[in-house]
């Protein structure tokens, strides 16, 4: 199995997971059944981690779509079998533009399956609008997938182009463990090219931290097993680390915070909920992972329309 080959079966990994989690109530999303099926069961320190992982990327997403009243572009990397387009449809918060990108095997799986499920399709198309699919992409109205290797810079730009992306319209990105599979140089031309050429942008960036402690290393072990190993891991060797990588290429701030902060600053009343879904023996596990997790946020706002006063404490 080829490194890429490794990288594009985490897509997997994590769907399955979330799968599960979703399985045993710990969110509600009706649209993963297309894309997944039925998970094997995961332990309960897997399913509270992505429940964190998932509702604090969600967080933001969804304080950025309230600033800019959705009048904004998502643009989601890596995204896999991601369903948020298909949840913001049905809680009324579509953008003007959604967007993913991923590898050309991930995306020629994930456009099959739209096309052959009427739940998914009918979501996209509309009346007076076609549905442009090829082997790779999907083209519809404020909907698009495009298979892409986001290290070749040049190719996400025309990716991006073919999509009607918009330069001038505040643009969040998302990115749950993409840019640690990219070289450094390679995640660091293209954050740098995303704040000289959007005026509005704002990044979300899920992945591993406190990567050169012995916990750590156990975790880069098992990838390396894997045959998978994190090109990029050099930007996770802390929270400072993490924050650096933006703010040397450009961004105007970069905020990081491990998980253990994420998951107390997330709604303690669906926190109690869930904590009762399943019995957790011991938590040192869970403190763990959390402890070697971040989300990264970090924004581009030229025209000063409140990007900066994002975070996990805006109302």
């Amino acid at each position: 199995m080829s490194s890429d080959d490794a990288i594009r079966a985490t897509n997997d990994d994590a769907s399955h997971c979330k799968r599960f989690a979703v399985q045993q109530g710990y969110w509600k999303d009706p649209y993963i059944q297309y894309f997944v099926r039925s998970s094997e069961r995961k332990a309960p320190e897997i399913n509270r981690g992505y429940y964190a992982r998932t509702h604090g990327v969600k967080a933001l997403l969804y304080k950025f779509l309230n600033l800019t009243k959705c009048n904004c572009q998502v643009v989601n990397l890596g995204a896999g079998s991601d369903t948020t387009f298909w949840l913001l449809q049905d809680e009324g918060l579509v953008p003007k533009r959604f967007i993913e990108a991923d590898f050309h095997a991930v995306t020629s799986k994930k456009c099959h399956l739209i096309k052959s499920r009427k739940p998914l399709l009918e979501k996209i198309a509309t009346e007076d609008d076609d549905i442009q699919f090829n082997n790779f992409d999907l083209h519809a109205k404020n909907y698009h997938i495009v298979g892409v290797d986001m290290r070749n810079l040049t190719d996400f730009k025309q990716k991006l182009k073919e999509s009607d992306v918009d330069f001038n319209l505040p643009t969040i990105f998302l990115a749950e463990c993409v840019l640690v599979y990219m070289e450094s140089e390679k995640s660091a031309t293209l954050l740098k090219w995303i704040t000289e050429h959007f005026t509005a942008a704002y990044f979300i960036s899920y992945e591993q931290v406190n990567m050169t402690d012995r916990f750590g290393q156990v975790m880069l072990d098992n990838l390396r097993v894997r045959q998978c190993p994190l090109a990029g891991v050099d930007a996770c060797a802390s929270m400072e680390t993490q924050e650096n990588r933006f703010l040397s290429t450009g961004w105007d701030s970069a905020t990081a915070l491990l998980m253990t902060e994420v998951y107390a600053l997330l709604p303690q009343v669906e926190i109690q909920r869930i904590e009762k879904l399943e019995f957790l023996d011991e938590t040192e596990l869970l403190t763990q992972l959390f402890q070697h997790y971040c989300i990264c946020w970090a924004c581009k706002d030229s025209g000063d329309i409140g990007l900066r006063t994002l975070n996990f404490d805006t109302p």
